[in-house]
């Protein structure tokens, strides 16, 4: 990992800390539980809950004004979901009432990281992507190793399209939105079809595009970290993927950069643009914005 890739987890880590003081504090003074205190240190394979359950009453508005998009949703997807609440998983699904707004015309920048409040974007058919997960080392956001949501090591009831629940009802992925993608009728032998909009208002696609004209996959940077980590007061065992800290971004290992992007061009985009792409491996769903992210993605937990 290069020194720039060190300091930005570094400062992913603190932000995470700082937020969660002020979360705790605010659990406290409203009587919700305390987090959850986990001690797993070992990956497994996530079982995932039947997604046979049928919803009704998705909505969803998209306007375009000038430079910006508006989208306003009920979060009610438009697709079978898994039985809530579940084992894992204790809330029931209920509408909401979102409004998300991004640029049309978004430029790319520095990456930034993104933060666990913050939702990554929203998809087509109104459900956020929601990546990261609020469970921590032994329940504290300060030990700097928190639990990856599709890591397996901490049960959080996720359905088959990779979503569940939020204890206010928001129904939200954590990965490939599988539903969501038969009915767009997604293919591994053609370009993807536009998935949704990212925070700061670049596309989303999943794993395949156009290069060269043929469909190609477009693959994680990401590998998992050689080595065990630390033990004593932190994690120990080896890094198999249970933390997000066990995955190091590793320039050229696939062909996606630090934010799962590349530049392409789609039926959307005829001219190319940049864009985000869903894939089959960590990190699934982006981690970092290459754009600035609209403030109305952000304090959604």
């Amino acid at each position: 990992m290069t020194g720039f890739h060190n300091a930005r987890i570094a400062l992913l880590v603190v932000a995470i800390a700082i937020g969660f003081a002020a979360e705790t504090h605010a659990q406290q003074g409203s009587g919700r539980p305390p987090m959850r205190q986990h001690t797993a240190t070992e990956a497994k394979s996530v079982s995932l809950v039947t997604a046979n359950v049928t919803i009704k009453g998705n909505r969803i508005q998209e306007t375009v004004s000038g430079s910006k998009r508006t989208i306003r949703t009920n979060g009610l997807p438009d697709h079978s979901v898994g039985r809530f609440p579940n084992r894992g998983n204790p809330h029931s699904i209920k509408a909401q009432n979102n409004t998300y707004k991004m640029t049309t015309k978004p430029k790319v920048g520095r990456a930034r990281d993104l933060q666990l409040a913050q939702l990554f974007g929203v998809a087509v058919n109104g459900v956020p992507f929601d990546p990261g997960a609020a469970e921590f080392w032994q329940g504290n956001p300060r030990s700097g190793w928190q639990y990856e949501a599709l890591g397996g090591a901490v049960p959080l009831g996720v359905d088959s399209n990779y979503a569940h629940v939020q204890p206010n009802g928001a129904y939200h992925y954590h990965g490939l939105p599988i539903g969501l993608m038969q009915n767009i009728n997604w293919s591994k032998n053609r370009a993807s079809p536009l998935i949704g909009y990212a925070a700061d208002g670049f596309p989303i696609y999943a794993i395949t595009a156009l290069s060269g004209g043929k469909v190609v996959k477009l693959t994680s940077s990401y590998r998992l970290k050689s080595g065990s980590r630390p033990g004593g007061s932190q994690p120990s065992g080896r890094h198999d993927g249970a933390f997000v800290q066990d995955w190091v971004y590793v320039k050229g290992a696939g062909n996606l950069d630090e934010c799962n992007g590349a530049t392409v061009k789609t039926a959307d985009y005829p001219k190319g643009t940049y864009a985000y792409f869903l894939t089959d491996s960590y990190p699934v769903i982006p981690r970092c914005f290459k754009g600035k992210a609209d403030s109305s993605f952000s304090n959604r937990r």
